[in-house]
């Protein structure tokens, strides 16, 4: 059997916890941005309201910008990590 070690500091659990919480923002962050790129491919006016390739890939793109720009502002407020 392997002998685990737990901190009895709680430090480790601190930076689970920072983690994960950036995940779930990151993950948020490239939902909204995916979903507000689709939603003005398929609503804006003047647009064939045809959702094609292109703009799946812009959309992923926008979603996965949104996602790097939430991570960049969470670590800096979490303090560096990451």
């Amino acid at each position: 059997m392997t002998d685990q070690r737990h901190s009895t500091d709680g430090a480790g659990t601190a930076e689970k916890q920072d983690e994960v919480r950036i995940r779930r923002a990151c993950v948020a962050a490239f939902v909204v941005g995916f979903g507000t790129a689709l939603a003005f491919f398929v609503l804006f006016p003047g647009l064939p309201h045809v959702v094609d390739l292109g703009a799946l890939l812009t959309s992923f793109l926008v979603g996965g910008l949104a996602q790097w720009g939430c991570r960049v502002l969470m670590v800096r407020r979490v303090g560096g990590r990451g």
